[in-house]
């Protein structure tokens, strides 16, 4: 097949995704052109069956802002012409799927099928904003295949949108074998030179990841156990989290270790997880630190317990409750042999559910189906 995979190039949870299954697609022998405004960072080294298109646009003095949207389809169109595609996977409605359609319009009557894979944030998000509800309804309704991370994410756009297509749940994959890798950049030591165990949380520190609960999970569990914090990731709360943990007087057991691209070296350092998030359609995140042997605890939420087992792979609680989360992890920590079980099971769970082997199937398939109807 020859597929266009158009993404938010960036470091959340829909570029990793589109990234890894632009890779897996390559291997096998695809041909894979990712349309962007710049090269998605996982996709930085040379694989000779992917090729980057770069969207460029014109910042005209008539225009406030640049025309992306315009832009980006136009960038389809030309690629699709170019090289013959069969495909265009588009990730995220807005404006993903919108410009794709507009690239259709334009070549007609040249077929082109479009995909569209819902990430959450344009539905739980850019959705909750009435001025992009009707045109994330028609993106999606003018879509050739539909596809959501989560069976709540599905269920939360049907309901939302009144969406009158079929929308089938792919979860989100990952690298089983990043997991079995040892660890060649991150040193426990470095971290936590008198042993103390180490608690980890990624995201994009935007409120709904809520890191101040974080620092405060982190405060009660430090009081009962000797252990250190480590923060990865950029965003609009990082000055805040930074002041939380000054006035709390933690600066010197807490790491903001910025953005990383690939978080499996430190994981592999980490002894819990922590994700208290007050929106997740996935959790990404868990499952990366699940796929390393990490437990996790968090907020039963959106499609984090589809990720999470309660009480296996990790614990689960109402959003803001720091207390029985500082409780669990130290539980965790102070039980050997019930940590020790909670990593073998979630590396278990990462591998049989959620592992290349597990979930490429479930794309070639649905890819083969939207092709033949």
């Amino acid at each position: 097949m020859k597929i266009a995979i158009s993404c938010y190039p960036t470091h959340g949870g829909s570029g990793v995704v589109a990234s890894e299954l632009a890779l897996q697609l390559a291997n096998m022998g695809h041909e894979v052109h990712i349309i962007a405004y710049a090269t998605p960072f996982r996709l930085r080294k040379f694989h000779p069956n992917i090729l980057i298109h770069e969207v460029e646009v014109a910042a005209y003095p008539l225009f406030k802002y640049p025309p992306y949207a315009l832009g980006l389809a136009t960038k389809m169109a030309e690629v699709t012409l170019e090289h013959n595609l069969d495909i265009i996977h588009a990730h995220y409605a807005v404006p993903h799927a919108t410009s794709a359609y507009l690239a259709k319009q334009i070549l007609q009557p040249k077929p082109i099928k479009i995909i569209t894979t819902l990430h959450g944030t344009d539905i739980t998000l850019v959705g909750a904003d009435s001025s992009f509800h009707r045109v994330i309804k028609f993106s999606i309704e003018q879509s050739d295949g539909v596809t959501a991370v989560s069976h709540y994410l599905k269920k939360r756009t049907m309901e939302e949108f009144g969406i009158g297509c079929d929308i089938q749940v792919i979860h989100n994959f990952i690298d089983i074998h990043r997991g079995d890798m040892s660890s060649t950049v991150c040193k426990k030591s470095q971290y936590a030179p008198e042993d103390e165990f180490i608690l980890m949380h990624a995201s994009n520190f935007r409120p709904v990841k809520r890191v101040t609960d974080v620092v405060r999970i982190f405060s009660r569990v430090r009081q009962a156990v000797p252990a250190k914090l480590l923060l990865v990731g950029e965003g609009p709360d990082r000055l805040l989290v930074q002041q939380v943990v000054k006035e709390m007087g933690l600066r010197e057991h807490v790491h903001f270790l910025g953005q990383v691209d690939f978080i499996d070296d430190l994981l592999k350092c980490a002894d819990v997880f922590l994700l208290p998030s007050e929106q997740e359609s996935f959790g990404l995140a868990a499952l990366e630190a699940m796929n390393c042997g990490v437990p996790v605890v968090g907020t039963h939420i959106g499609g984090i317990p589809e990720v999470v087992e309660h009480d296996k792979t990790g614990y689960l609680f109402p959003v803001g409750e720091i207390g029985p989360m500082a409780e669990a992890v130290i539980e965790l920590l102070r039980n050997p042999d019930q940590l020790a079980a909670f990593r073998r099971n979630a590396r278990q769970r990462a591998v049989q559910h959620f592992g290349i082997d597990a979930i490429m199937p479930q794309w070639m398939e649905f890819y083969e189906r939207v092709l033949a109807a």
